[in-house]
């Protein structure tokens, strides 16, 4: 029996995979009890090891004695463990003779022995540097926060010098995408697209962002009421420049001075005689108004009639029509000794703008008291009547800005000041407001229709005026046609549609900053554009149905807006301060700006298609019914 013991014993020890059923201590347990780190965990590691321990040892008692008895050569070595229990002395091995390799481990409880060739490679941690390994730890980390932070960079940089996205490098199907914003290499963007057919229509058209040219204007006066730029049918614009008026051919370039004021005296308005003659027409500060032969440099006549300064003239044949500070508007037939037809007392204060209709039916005024007038042609006549035919209050500022649509009769576009800030467009035929639109400046001008039926004033008292003719000869009672208050500024631009019978521009000041489009035949605001600033001018085109506008604070830009929609089409930028006048030039193809910044600047705006182009017509021409040579006196 005890023979099959002895194998067993030897089996169990021999088999190296199988489990530890008993053996020395655990090396944790000796831990737990060499630092004391819980007093009460190692009281039970105690009792566990303790018991762990007798039974360990009787084991290997009986083991020891069965190995005597049966040979003489011990399997096992002597080596003393320490005990944990110092009450107890520690029991030897069955083997006398100590293992020269081993040596006992100091611990706070009594020595006892151990079996030989236990597991002794698990280091002490008491010789660790735990302040060493915490900095690597850390450094560690740090490490790795500057890994990431470098390969945002390098991600960073890699969508600045590349595209954002894969792409194909050649597309022939759709338009090329647009670079992203901000992009600054241009130089590595490389797109092809293919044709477009033919059959497409292109509706869009190239309009330069840039001036043509740009003018030297020193000493114009930032008045936002006068009216110191226009250009003649032959090619010659006439700038005020203080007290001096200049002459610029925009064909040859010549630029010549007219005339010089004497004293404080300034000019306050200068404007030229329809149909090609070289005759200009300037308003002074002194109430008075001379009239120019500009080819022999030479004064025709002086006239007279206001009582403060001219600065609004307008032509209707051989009819000149002038606004004053005093608020009339004085009609003078150039031809006659005693040239004072009539004077309508048009507006409560400085009346801004003066424009007659292209059919010289209307006579648009605008005044400083912010109102827009329209007065209709005298029957028989060459100027207003002294009655109004509609006057529109809605302007809330001054009304200077006036222009006569060129291709629709009737109508009329006004501009309010600078509480009204709004061009209004009306139809004169019917006395309705078409449209409005908030400029965000003022607006000061004034307009005649192209028939000559209607006179749109846009003023400072917030009203939009439209004046028919005057019937007969009576002058005395001044009753307008339309009176149009939409306005919320001075009336400043005004412009009478070259198309349109009866089609009217007006345009709004500082506060009320809109566009109008007005039928004066029917009295009826046909459309209102807020433009978000002051505006200064409009001048309609005659190529295109588009009109465009001249504005102040805060962009000081020229402004195209497509007809009747009043959509913009392009935004023209480069004056420093806001833009004053505008003219047109005599082929409808160029606009000449005149800012406060004391620049002119040739914006050509309206070109046509080479093969759109028409042949020259003497239509114009065939419209002169008279001789200024031989007519004025």
């Amino acid at each position: 029996m005890a023979q099959f013991n002895y194998l067993n014993e030897i089996n169990s020890l021999a088999t190296m995979d199988g489990p530890i059923t008993r053996g020395p201590l655990q090396r944790w347990i000796k831990k737990s009890n060499n630092e004391n780190i819980n007093p009460s965990l190692s009281s039970s590691l105690k009792n566990i090891s303790n018991a762990n321990i007798s039974s360990c040892n009787q084991s290997l008692q009986k083991l020891s004695i069965t190995a005597n008895q049966s040979c003489n050569n011990s399997a096992l070595s002597n080596s003393k463990t320490p005990t944990r229990n110092e009450n107890k002395k520690g029991k030897k091995t069955p083997c006398k003779t100590k293992s020269p390799g081993r040596s006992t481990t100091p611990t706070p409880n009594k020595a006892s022995k151990t079996p030989n060739k236990a597991d002794r490679f698990i280091p002490s941690r008491s010789n660790s540097n735990y302040d060493l390994c915490h900095y690597m730890m850390s450094r560690d980390e740090e490490k790795s926060e500057e890994a990431v932070s470098q390969i945002a960079a390098s991600e960073a940089i890699g969508r600045v010098l590349t595209d954002t996205e894969p792409g194909r490098l050649l597309q022939y199907t759709c338009k090329a995408p647009a670079a992203p914003e901000g992009y600054q290499n241009r130089l590595r963007v490389v797109y092809s697209q293919a044709k477009v057919p033919s059959t497409v229509k292109n509706n869009t058209r190239y309009i330069p962002q840039a001036p043509e040219r740009i003018l030297d204007a020193p000493d114009i006066l930032d008045d936002y009421y006068l009216n110191l730029v226009d250009w003649s049918p032959s090619n010659v614009v006439a700038v005020a420049l203080g007290n001096a008026v200049y002459l610029w051919n925009a064909g040859t370039g010549q630029i010549d001075q007219l005339l010089t004021l004497e004293g404080s005296e300034t000019v306050s308005s200068v404007s030229w005689v329809q149909g090609g003659s070289p005759h200009l027409a300037v308003g002074t500060s002194s109430s008075t108004v001379e009239l120019w032969d500009c080819s022999k440099i030479k004064r025709l006549r002086l006239m007279d009639g206001h009582s403060g300064r001219v600065g609004a003239l307008a032509w209707n044949m051989y009819i000149l029509s002038s606004g004053g500070r005093d608020g009339n508007i004085v009609h003078h037939d150039v031809r006659q000794r005693d040239h004072a037809l009539a004077t309508v007392y048009a507006h409560t204060r400085e009346v801004c703008a003066l424009k007659w209709s292209l059919d010289g039916k209307y006579l648009a005024s605008g005044g400083n008291d912010n109102l827009l007038n329209i007065w209709p042609l005298a029957e028989g006549q060459h100027y207003s009547q002294p009655q109004y035919l509609y006057s529109f209050n809605q302007h809330l500022a001054a009304v200077k800005g006036l222009a006569w649509c060129p291709w629709s009769a009737g109508v009329l576009a006004s501009g309010g000041g600078t509480a009204d800030r709004t061009i209004r467009i009306w139809n004169v035929s019917t006395g309705t407001n078409l449209n409005t639109v908030d400029t965000k400046s003022q607006v000061c001008a004034l307009k005649w229709s192209l028939d000559g039926k209607y006179l749109a004033s846009g003023g400072n008292d917030n009203l939009l005026n439209i004046w028919p003719l005057a019937e007969g000869q009576h002058y005395s009672q001044p009753q307008y046609l339309y009176s149009f208050n939409q306005h919320l500024a001075a009336v400043k631009g005004l412009a009478w549609c070259p198309w349109s019978a009866g089609v009217l521009a007006s345009g709004g000041g500082t506060a009320d900053r809109t566009i109008r489009i007005w039928n004066v035949s029917t009295g009826t605001n046909l459309n209102t554009v807020d433009t978000k600033s002051q505006v200064c001018s409009i001048v309609w085109s005659t190529h295109y149905k588009e009109l465009i506008s001249g504005h102040g604070y805060a962009n000081n830009q020229l402004i195209i807006w497509k007809y009747p929609t009043m959509t913009r089409v392009a935004e023209l930028s480069g004056h420093v301060a806001r833009v004053l006048h505008l003219a047109l030039s005599p082929d409808g193809t160029s606009v000449l700006s005149a800012g406060a910044d004391e620049t002119l600047r040739l914006w050509k705006c309206f070109m046509l298609d080479p093969s759109k182009k028409k042949g020259p017509t003497d239509s114009k021409a065939a419209k002169s019914l008279l001789n200024m040579n031989s007519l004025i006196r």
